[in-house]
Parts: structure tokens; C-alpha cells; sequence
């Protein structure tokens, strides 16, 4: 076992899959010689040279459509958003293309991509680096779509993600890069389509992902001293949704606390509610708990900034309110 950042995990990850299969490359902004803007790619330049770490210029659609046709005809590429707010300027290629091509071309095409960088709320990024993008792709037929929270899970998502054949989304949180976890020196992989049980409990099911699997542990902490035993499930997979273990959790405890980063309108937590609706609406015994950020662009204003997404006393508060105080 070594201790290992994230940001190490993930380039760990690259690293071996590119030393295993000579098809996988990676492409963006500042990842070759500078090393990517949060290090994921640090070094890998001087391994494996201009066309297999490949610099582009500031042209998201253009490049991760080029990613797209490298997939269609072989090769099996990593994209790295600078940001992942910048991909939005690739949303065209991403939908019409990375998600439809398999099925428009009747299966004649895979495309074995990997789209992954850095977002999420930050600190004082502005609205434009700040934007929390998984409902926006959770839309989109033919993609997975993953979100890590640990760099164990980091890495073994990421190698997973480069194996897959169909394109996948990797997000990470701006605030996680430096989270040190030992990890195993033998390889190994982590599923894409399961979720993750933190925390085993029988009172409440607290549902989340990313960054707020961190703000959760936290309010469980102090639950726990007050005499609650909630259950964590951080999704991981946000598409598909792993609903057999959310289902299997639910008919335990019988009330569910959803915490997301992403907006309420639409979000990831919307989906879940309506999933647990549809498959599992005679277990519960209360209504589903939501605590999402506000359905604003990100303020610059440090102050204004943390009013707009869920903190620890918050989680305390909604699981108190649906099991009811304990005296």
C-alpha cells in the first residue's frame, strides 16, 4: 500500500493503460509539456512523446470531435477538460456524436472514449468555473457516467472508463485533487454501474456523490453521537444508476436524505426521486429529503458562494426532521 493524492491515482491510471494498450492517448489543453492544469498528466509528456499526450489549442468542439473519429476508427482516447465547463462548447459533438454513433451506425461503430477534468463548485472559481454539468449530460442516450470521491476509486474508475467501449464521463471535484488515500500496489479495477455503501445504518438512507460524500461523513459524525444510525451510499455511477443496491437500502430503513452538488431543477437528485418513486415507493415511510444547491449561477462572493451549496448542519437538520428528535 502507498499513499497516493488524486491526482496521482488518476495519472497512475493513465499511465498504465497506456504502457498495457499503445491505442490509448489523451488530449487537451496544457496536459503534454505543462502537465495539465491540476497535474493529472505531469511527466507522461517526456514518456510518451507529442502523439500520444497531445497539446491542442483552445477549440473544444474541434477537438473532441477529432477524439470521436479516433475512437470510430480504433484508437481508444482520453479527453481532458481544462474545465469541465468548457465542454459545453463540445456538447454537439458529445451528443449527436459520442452518444448516437453506435446506434446510428447500426453498431458498425464503437467509440471507446473517455471525457474526464475537473469541476464541480470550488473556491471563489465564478460562475463559469463552477458549473455542475452531470445533469446536463445525464440527458444524453449512450453515455455512462461516473463521478469519483476517493482516489482508490479514482483510479480504478478511470482505468475501468478506458476499457469500456462506449463513452464514458469521468467527473472530478476542483476541491478533491489533494485527498491522499494508501492504495493497493496491485492493479485493480472498480465498476462503473455500482454504487457504494460508506456507511451501513438502519434509520435513514443518506444518498450522494462526489465532493458531498465528504459534508455527509461529516453530519454522520455528529448524528451518530446524537443516537442515529444513517446508512451512506455514494452513487459513483450516476448513469446508470445503481437502483438495485438504492432499492435494497431504502427497504431497510424506509426514508431517504438525497445531498447533491448539482442544481435541484433537473438534477441528479431528481432523477433518484423519481426512480425510488417508481420502483420503491410503497417502502417508504416518509417523504424523500432533497438537499441540493440553489438553482443560481455560481456568485464569485466567498459568503454568497457557500450559501448556495449544502453544508454539514444541513444534513444533520434534514435527517433529524425525517426520523424525528432523538431525546
Amino acid at each position: 500500500m502507498a499513499k497516493q493524492f488524486m491526482f496521482d491515482a488518476l495519472r497512475q491510471a493513465i499511465d498504465e493503460e497506456m504502457q498495457n494498450d499503445s491505442r490509448v492517448f489523451v488530449l487537451g489543453e496544457d496536459i503534454g509539456h505543462y502537465g495539465g492544469s491540476y497535474k493529472v498528466t505531469k511527466d507522461l509528456h517526456a514518456k510518451y512523446g507529442d502523439l500520444r499526450i497531445l497539446d491542442t489549442p483552445i477549440a473544444e468542439n474541434s477537438f473532441t470531435g477529432m477524439a470521436i473519429g479516433a475512437a470510430m476508427t480504433g484508437l481508444r482516447p482520453i479527453v481532458e477538460g481544462m474545465n469541465m465547463s468548457f465542454l459545453l462548447l463540445a456538447f454537439n459533438q458529445i451528443a449527436n456524436n459520442a452518444g448516437m454513433l453506435r446506434y446510428t451506425s447500426g453498431g458498425n461503430f464503437t467509440i471507446p472514449l473517455v471525457i474526464r477534468g475537473p469541476g464541480g463548485v470550488g473556491r471563489q472559481l465564478g460562475a463559469e468555473h463552477s458549473q455542475r454539468l452531470e445533469a446536463y449530460f445525464q440527458a444524453i442516450p449512450g453515455l455512462k457516467i461516473v463521478a469519483c470521491s476517493t482516489p482508490y476509486n479514482a483510479k480504478g474508475l478511470l482505468k475501468s472508463a478506458i476499457r469500456d467501449n462506449n463513452p464514458v464521463i469521468l467527473f472530478e471535484h476542483v476541491l478533491l485533487y489533494n485527498l491522499q488515500e494508501n492504495l493497493p500496489e496491485d492493479e485493480y479495477l472498480v465498476r462503473l454501474d455500482r454504487a457504494e455503501i460508506v456507511r451501513k445504518g438502519h434509520d435513514v438512507t443518506v444518498i450522494t456523490y462526489s465532493r458531498m460524500r465528504y459534508h455527509v461523513i461529516q453530519a454522520v459524525e455528529t448524528l451518530v453521537q446524537e443516537g442515529y444510525d444513517p446508512e451512506i451510499i455514494d452513487l459513483i455511477s450516476l448513469k446508470p444508476l445503481d437502483i438495485a443496491t438504492i432499492l435494497g437500502s431504502v427497504k431497510k430503513t424506509h426514508k431517504v436524505v438525497i445531498v447533491e452538488e448539482c442544481m435541484k431543477t433537473g438534477g441528479i437528485g431528481a432523477e433518484l426521486i423519481a426512480q425510488i418513486n417508481d420502483h420503491g415507493f410503497d417502502q417508504l415511510d416518509a417523504p424523500i429529503v432533497r438537499l441540493s444547491s440553489q438553482d443560481i449561477p455560481t456568485p464569485y462572493n466567498g459568503n454568497l458562494e457557500k450559501a448556495t451549496v449544502i453544508h454539514p448542519y444541513q444534513i444533520i437538520n434534514a435527517v433529524q426532521k425525517i426520523c424525528g428528535f432523538k431525546i
